[in-house]
């Protein structure tokens, strides 16, 4: 298992869990939720490559 995405889902899911409460409605919540999951699907593979993390090109 790949421990990249792993971690960096954790941790938006961590985050939006720290605000979620404070948003009183179901539908906002949910849309919340939506949008940090699309916005963290887009930025990841970003990220992997600012950092130069290949899949599948791991050092043993």
């Amino acid at each position: 298992m790949d421990t990249v995405p792993l971690i960096f889902y954790a941790m938006v899911c961590g985050a939006l869990g720290a605000v979620a409460p404070s948003i009183q409605s179901t539908v906002l919540r949910v849309a919340a939720g939506g949008v940090t999951g699309l916005v963290s699907a887009l930025v990841l593979p970003f990220l992997r490559g600012a950092f130069g993390y290949m899949s599948g090109s791991r050092m043993c």
